[in-house]
């Protein structure tokens, strides 16, 4: 029998309380067989909550069930906020995203760009061109920096980031882009959409323009007038049994899973991917993007810088979709921060035109639907599992909407 509570809060929200149960019975199916040690997933619409869940384990070691209020790491779920601070600040007028980047980090000035090629003894080598035009803060913002990771896939470029160590965990972000500054770029600035550390580079931005760490930046402007209590670079001591852990190895490809130390403060405070945070956190940011910046009472950005930072950025430049990955899929564009949809079809999933997502290495998934005034946030560490659960997200999301 289902819970009237339940059926009442999912069909207020416009759900079938009904297909919302076929959801927890699809993720509950896939924990009893050992796919993922639990997940926390929670949806909001008209600004009601219509299915909040916690099942399975937060810790495979451990007894200790799965929570809503379980921490998880997030990752690149940190991107979206990172964004949102650099708008403040051009919103403050800081900067212009048209400025170049070396302006406030120069560092980065007369870079150049690593394009592979064979040397007469047929090895591969790079040869190096200046880069035609400086990357802007809109590049940063968008991925067309000309920026990579050195930790996804395999190039001359990426080869050059792990032998500077620009992967390391154990530097500021300044040190970051002094290591930058030292490997040629991947692509011409403004050319490619490549997933990058274009956000670390901003988070060094904001540290270089306000003159406070980021995380201190963060908790001032975003976290506490949001009152996101659980959000921030580590856990403290006292808030540590909330921890959400993933598998030791994952169950398919048997590869060994290893998640960032958020039991410390770390030293390099990324903005790319750095943050931990709870469903019920990330949920008033997303509140407050869907209310056009604002959330109860605490005006974040302006509506109208929050409209051009989920409109498509990259519409106008002929190769941005030419990289050897595209990660915001087919049938999305990318704004300032987010990947946006373009068309109804084409993408794997329903959704929206106008909806706006990101996700996290270890698991993690939110999307925002303003046709539908729809939330949807996944939080699991499952890194190997990510794509599919994404999906199937979706998926059962839509289909139980009435």
């Amino acid at each position: 029998m289902r819970d009237v509570n339940f059926q009442t809060q999912a069909e207020n929200a416009g759900f079938s309380s009904t297909a919302l149960q076929k959801l927890s019975t699809c993720v509950q199916r896939d924990i009893d067989a050992g796919r993922i040690p639990g997940a926390v997933m929670l949806i909001s619409r008209k600004g009601q909550l219509a299915y909040s869940q916690a099942l399975g384990k937060q810790s495979p070691g451990s007894e200790m069930a799965m929570s809503l209020d379980s921490i998880f790491r997030i990752y690149s779920m940190t991107k979206p906020v990172v964004s949102i601070a650099i708008m403040m600040l051009v919103e403050q007028g800081q900067f212009l995203i048209s400025d170049p980047v070396s302006r406030y980090l120069p560092e980065l000035k007369n870079l150049q760009v690593g394009v592979a090629s064979t040397d007469e003894a047929g090895k591969p080598c790079l040869t190096l061109e200046p880069a035609r035009q400086e990357m802007t803060i809109q590049d940063l913002l968008r991925h067309t920096s000309g920026l990579t990771y050195g930790i996804f896939g395999e190039s001359l470029v990426k080869d050059s980031y792990r032998s500077q160590r620009v992967e390391a965990s154990d530097i500021s972000n300044t040190e970051l882009v002094k290591r930058l500054a030292a490997v040629p770029l991947a692509y011409q600035p403004g050319t490619v959409w490549e997933y990058s550390r274009s956000t670390d580079v901003l988070g060094a931005l904001i540290e270089r323009v306000s003159g406070v760490t980021l995380d201190v930046f963060l908790q001032q402007h975003i976290f506490a007038p949001l009152k996101m209590v659980d959000t921030g670079f580590w856990v403290p001591e006292s808030e540590q049994h909330r921890i959400a852990e993933a598998f030791a190895h994952d169950p398919d490809s048997g590869i060994s899973v290893r998640l960032s130390n958020i039991r410390q403060r770390p030293l390099f405070l990324s903005g790319g991917g750095g943050l931990v945070s709870t469903a019920a956190d990330y949920l008033r940011f997303a509140r407050m993007l869907l209310n056009g910046g604002e959330l109860d009472g605490a005006q974040i950005i302006s509506r109208k810088t929050l409209e051009f930072m989920r409109s498509d950025h990259l519409g106008e430049l002929p190769l941005a979709r030419s990289g050897a990955s595209y990660l915001p899929g087919p049938g999305y564009g990318f704004g300032l921060g987010f990947a946006v949809r373009l068309s109804v079809g084409g993408a794997y999933t329903p959704g929206s035109v106008g909806d706006y997502n990101w996700s996290g290495l270890a698991g993690t998934y939110f999307w925002i639907d303003p046709q539908q005034e729809m939330i949807a946030i996944w939080l699991m560490q499952a890194p190997e599992q990510r794509a599919h659960y994404r999906q199937l997200y979706r998926n059962l999301v839509y289909a139980a909407l009435l």
